[in-house]
């Protein structure tokens, strides 16, 4: 059916998606990037704010106060990224008054007035940070046409219109000059800004080191695909020079490095997103330049930042569990401060640290909305909440969620999180499968996905897994799916099924699923091994690797993750393509893409919907024309909600 909005379904998906959000319109919807002062006097996060059921969210900073989150700073337009100079007394932010999504350098008082603009750049800057004797900020620019990761959406940074008729044609010719990202440096008391890195170097990340050097991911090339094989540079702004610290067979990312410059850290990861990172926690003395590995008792890092000259503070991923701990350089211990059974931030765990080491997260969980926590030595705080009626109204029929686990075929444990309706089961089931795939779910509000409450409410059960290539478990867990996806991951999802089934949660006839990116190849990958699901959604779903490797730009990325030559007939770029197995699915269907993704282009939708077709499988094909990886427009909310709804209804009614 073309257009659905005149169903009942549509209008109800509709007026559930208002009920649950209208109450907080104009108010903070979600937190992230949570900043606290050195003293701990006061705190800053960014908040998603709606004002109504369209397009995306905008950032806007937030203060807490008297237990409330109140504006932190009077400007129009989006702002993000506050963060605190070191002596307390100013705050510099990203915000964009003058041109939707372009952010600039703003600099206020501490409590957020007299606001001002920095200096402009050309470009967009999309983190920043104070040097260590607070006369500078480091900007990182990313230029009008860089590439946005998968996580972000995909598409490129806006671009300045032109007065192009509307017949002319699209041109490439590779990487575009403005493509690059680089790195600025802001004089705080001159109001002068000035490149710093070198020509030909791509700054994918960058931190103070000191307050003469800076500490860089760099790559000699813009695009995405370079990402994965960049190194660990030091930057010399008055040289002008670049020098490698550290490269690694993996990737590497959050850089950071003691006040004093002496100590660099950097996580080194199996990664498959660009800012999705968590790994091994490495330190490197420069006086030495030996990088050591820390033992961060058994936690995978997600953010790591220097409080102090000797003291690091990191938090990350340990099975389900938040764990935060800190490092002493001076003894070479690390010390665990916290762990709980909850989100410490959307994808992975965040945090922001005082002087003396208390930490601030943005803490969440199934039944817990998002919430601003301090952590010290007496526990956590609870300093603000996003709880309003329609949080509420959505905990009325969320039911609960419940971790599990289950023995895979080879005796691996694998973990997940498991949503339950309040009634009694067993239940019908949707599999919800992460992206990446080296990403991992927590007990995390809605799950992250705005369809497992949906169909909580419904009267299905949603099972999130972390299958062997998820996050939190260590390296070696999460590099078992490299050179093998679609292998031994497809048994994990089989395995927790029939486990499910084996305790009486769930009933065999009525197994879905649904999964976006990574989720949507496995959606796709597992109709074609396994016979019993009554439906499937594949959202943003990689279909052919064989033309993904042509189309995608992050191409190289999946023959290195497969380790196959799309020129080697037989290899796992052709045996690991849904769409070369089409003949054997029985499942329907419902394929959906954004028609401007450059991570999974739409055409891998549309070739396993043709290709079903052409066996004579049910199959629908939705391609939403203003989205990129992924659905996330709450204009398109209430339409692709309700198709999901109707599929899975119809196909296995709860």
């Amino acid at each position: 059916m073309h257009d659905i909005r005149h169903l009942d379904e549509y209008r109800a998906v509709e007026e559930t998606l208002r009920q649950w959000h209208a109450p907080a319109f104009g108010r903070p919807h979600a937190l992230s990037e949570p900043e606290i002062a050195p003293d701990g006097a006061r705190v800053l996060v960014t908040a998603s704010v709606i004002d109504a059921l369209e397009g995306v969210p905008q950032s806007r900073l937030f203060t807490a106060t008297a237990g409330e989150l109140a504006p932190a700073v009077g400007m129009p337009g989006a702002s993000r990224c506050g963060r605190f100079s070191p002596d307390g007394q100013r705050v510099a932010f990203l915000a964009d008054p003058d041109d939707t999504g372009v952010f600039q350098l703003h600099l206020a008082a501490a409590d957020g007035t007299d606001a001002a603009a920095g200096a402009e750049v050309d470009g967009t800057v999309e983190y920043l940070q104070w040097s260590p004797d607070g006369g500078r900020v480091l900007l990182g620019v990313a230029g009008h046409g860089a590439d946005l990761a998968g996580g972000q959406g995909s598409g490129t940074h806006s671009t300045p219109a032109d007065d192009l008729p509307s017949w002319h044609p699209l041109v490439e010719t590779g990487v575009p000059d403005h493509g690059w990202r680089t790195v600025w440096v802001y004089d705080v008391e001159a109001g002068t800004v000035a490149r710093v890195s070198p020509e030909g170097v791509n700054c994918w990340e960058a931190s103070w080191c000191g307050s003469d050097r800076i500490v860089a991911v760099t790559s000699t090339a813009p695009d995405e695909d370079s990402w994965y094989a960049a190194a660990v540079s030091l930057l010399d702004p008055e040289a002008g020079t670049a020098r490698t610290l550290l490269r690694s067979e993996v990737q590497l990312a959050l850089p950071s490095a003691s006040p004093d410059g002496r100590f660099v850290s950097i996580v080194e990861a199996v990664c498959s997103d660009r800012q999705i990172v968590a790994g091994d926690l490495l330190v490197i003395d420069r006086s030495t330049g030996d990088p050591l590995r820390l033992d961060t008792l058994g936690t995978d890092v997600t953010s790591a930042r220097w409080f102090a000259d000797r003291r690091l503070g990191f938090v990350g991923q340990r099975g389900l569990e938040s764990v935060l701990g800190v490092f002493d350089a001076t003894s070479g211990l690390v010390e665990e401060r916290h762990s709980a059974p909850r989100s410490w931030g959307y994808r992975y765990p965040d945090a922001a640290y005082t002087a003396s080491g208390d930490a601030l997260v943005v803490e969440d969980a199934y039944r817990v909305p998002h919430q601003l926590v301090r952590i010290g030595p007496d526990g956590a705080e609870v300093l603000a909440s996003v709880r309003h009626p329609g949080t509420d109204r959505m905990l009325e029929v969320c039911g609960r969620a419940v971790a599990v686990s289950w023995d895979a075929p080879d005796g691996t444990e694998i973990e997940g999180v498991l949503a339950l309706p309040d009634a009694d089961g067993p239940h019908p089931l949707v599999v919800s499968i992460h992206g990446g795939p080296v990403w991992a779910f927590q007990e995390s509000w809605s799950m992250n996905y705005p369809w497992v409450p949906l169909l909580v409410s419904r009267g299905y059960a949603v099972l999130s897994p972390n299958p062997r290539g998820s996050g939190g478990r260590g390296q070696e867990y999460a590099g078992r799916v490299v050179g093998d996806m679609g292998g031994e991951d497809t048994l994990d999802h089989l395995s927790g099924v029939d486990a499910l089934v084996a305790r009486g949660l769930v009933d065999p006839a009525r197994i879905g699923l649904i999964g976006g990116s990574y989720g949507g190849f496995m959606s796709s990958w597992l109709v074609t091994q396994d016979s019993r699901f009554a439906a499937a959604v594949p959202i943003s779903p990689v279909t052919d690797w064989y033309s993904q490797s042509f189309t995608s730009n992050v191409a190289g990325w999946g023959q290195a993750f497969l380790r196959a030559d799309p020129e080697v007939p037989g290899s796992a770029v052709h045996s690991r393509s849904p769409v070369l197995h089409a003949s054997k699915v029985r499942t329907p269907c419902m394929n959906v893409a954004g028609a401007r993704d450059r991570c999974t282009p739409p055409e891998q939708a549309r070739e396993f919907h043709q290709a079903l077709v052409s066996h004579g499988v049910e199959s629908r094909l939705v391609i939403y024309p203003e989205e990129g990886h992924g659905v996330r427009s709450f204009s398109v909310m209430p339409d692709f909600l309700t198709r999901v709804l109707l599929w899975f209804e119809r196909h296995m009614p709860a």
